[in-house]
C-alpha cells in the first residue's frame, strides 16, 4: 500500500511517499523557504535526486509542485494519482476534540478550519494541505494525525491555567501540547536504545518551531507549548515566553491592534526579531563573523532551553537523558553546546568531539563519566505518521 505522508509546517512541507507496512521509503524530499526568497524543492528517490531554487509564494504552490514530481514521466515513481491510497497529514492542533489519528470527512475539515486561531501558523497550511491532496489523489483516503494527541496524558495540574474556571469549562482553555508525532517518535526510540521503560527523560525538539516535553516512562506529563503554539522556548519567528503585561502594553500605550501584535509575537519575533535572520544557519554563521545581535540570541536561545531542562528535571524527580532533535536540534552542535555548558550540577558532561560530528544515527554525545545521557535521536514524523495512517486503514 503506497501512502504518501505531508507534513506542513510555518515555512516547510516535508514528504515522504512509503510502502506499507514495509516502511519502505519510495521517495522523500523537502520545500523549504516558503514566502521567503530563494524557495527551494527536493526531491530523492532510489534512482533520481531533484533540487531546484524558485519563488514558492504559498503552500498550495509548493503542494502543486511535490505533486507534478511525483508523476513526473522523467524522475516521477507513479503513473497516476489512483497508484496512493492514502495521504497522511500532520495537522497541528486537535484541540479538545482529537486525541486519536482519523479518517478526514468534511465534519473534521470544519473542526480543523475552527481551531486556525489557536495555530495560525501550522493548521492553515496544514488544511491546504488536506484540500489540495483531495483534488490531486481524489480517491486517497485522507488521514489527520494530531501533533497534541502525544499530550493527553499531561496532568490536569500541569495542563490547567490559573484564571477563572470557566474559561476550561466554557471555552476549553488548557494546555495542550504540541510536536506530539516528533516526541512520541523519538520518546519510543531512546527508550529502545536505554533499553529503560522506566525512564526519565526530557526531549528537545528545535527547528523553526521549537518545543521540550517531560517525559516519564514514555508518557508525556509536561510541555513548553500550551493552548496555541507559540509559548515556550524561543523559536524562528515566534517570541516563546513573554510577559502578558507587554501585550496589553502594545495595545493600550503605544497603539498596536490585537492584529498586530499577534503579527508581531508570531512572524517578527524569535529569532528573527532579534537579529533580522530567521534561518539558524545564517545566525550562527554571523555570529562568528562577529555580529553581537546573532551572538546574544544564540545564548538567550540556550538559557531559554537550560531553565526548562532545570524545572523539568525538578517535575521528573531526577533525569536519566536529554534528547535533541529536529533540523537544530540535530545539526547545531553550536547550539547543543551552548545548551550543556555549565550544567554539570545535573550530571550532564558534554564530549565536544562526539558533539561535532554529523551522523543521522542515534547516538551519543555525552561523556563516559556523564550521569545523564545526552542523545541526538534523528525524528521521523514522516514514518510515524505512516504508521498511525496505516493503522487506522487497517
Amino acid at each position: 500500500m503506497n501512502i504518501l505522508v505531508i507534513n506542513s509546517g510555518s515555512s516547510s512541507i516535508k514528504y515522504q511517499l512509503f510502502q506499507m507496512p514495509e516502511k519502505k521509503v519510495i521517495c522523500k524530499g523537502m520545500v523549504e523557504r516558503i514566502g521567503i526568497e530563494n524557495g527551494k524543492i527536493i526531491y530523492k528517490t532510489e534512482k533520481h535526486s531533484h533540487e531546484e531554487i524558485c519563488d514558492i509564494p504559498d503552500h498550495k504552490v509548493g503542494l502543486n509542485k511535490i505533486a507534478a514530481l511525483l508523476m513526473d514521466h522523467k524522475v516521477g515513481v507513479i503513473h497516476s494519482a489512483d497508484e496512493i491510497k492514502s495521504v497522511g497529514h500532520r495537522v497541528v492542533h486537535g484541540g479538545n476534540d482529537f486525541s486519536d489519528t482519523v479518517v478526514i470527512d468534511e465534519q473534521i475539515k470544519s473542526k480543523i478550519k475552527e481551531l486556525f486561531g489557536l495555530a495560525p501558523l501550522h493548521n492553515p497550511p496544514n488544511y491546504i494541505g488536506i484540500e489540495v491532496a483531495e483534488s490531486i489523489f481524489p480517491n486517497a483516503k485522507q488521514i489527520a494525525v494530531f501533533d497534541t494527541a502525544f499530550h493527553q496524558t499531561i496532568p490536569e495540574v500541569a495542563y490547567r491555567y490559573a484564571i477563572p474556571n470557566k474559561f476550561l469549562d466554557e471555552n476549553k482553555i488548557r494546555l495542550y501540547g504540541f510536536h506530539g508525532t516528533s516526541h512520541k517518535y523519538v520518546t519510543e526510540k531512546a527508550i529502545s536504545y536505554l533499553a529503560k521503560e522506566q525512564s526519565k527523560i526530557i526531549t528537545i525538539h528545535l527547528g523553526n518551531g521549537c518545543s521540550m516535553t517531560a517525559v516519564k516512562n514514555g508518557k508525556s506529563i509536561d510541555h513548553t507549548l500550551g493552548f496555541g503554539p507559540m509559548n515556550g522556548l524561543i523559536m524562528g519567528t515566534r517570541s516563546g515566553d513573554i510577559d502578558q503585561s507587554i501585550i496589553f502594553y502594545m495595545i493600550n500605550e503605544l497603539g498596536y491592534s490585537v492584529k498586530e501584535v499577534n503579527q508581531v509575537l508570531q512572524k517578527e519575533s524569535g529569532m528573527f526579531g532579534l537579529t533580522g535572520f530567521s534561518d539558524l544557519r545564517e545566525i550562527e554563521a554571523e555570529a562568528e563573523n562577529g555580529n553581537q545581535d546573532c551572538q546574544m540570541a544564540l545564548q538567550m536561545n540556550a538559557y531559554r532551553i537550560k531553565k526548562y531542562i532545570g524545572s523539568y528535571a525538578a517535575i521528573l524527580n531526577g533525569l536519566d537523558a536529554i534528547v535533541f532533535t529536529a533540523g537544530i536540534g540535530e545539526n547545531s552542535d553550536v547550539l547543543r553546546n551552548l545548551v550543556c555548558k555549565n550544567m554539570d550540577f545535573l550530571g550532564l558532561e558534554l564530549d565536544q568531539t562526539l558533539n561535532a560530528k554529523r551522523e543521522k544515527v542515534i547516538r551519543e554525545i555525552n561523556t563516559t563519566t556523564s550521569k545523564v545521557k545526552i542523545l541526538i535521536v534523528p525524528t521521523d514524523e514522516e514514518l510515524e505518521i505512516a504508521q498511525q495512517s496505516y493503522e487506522v486503514l487497517k
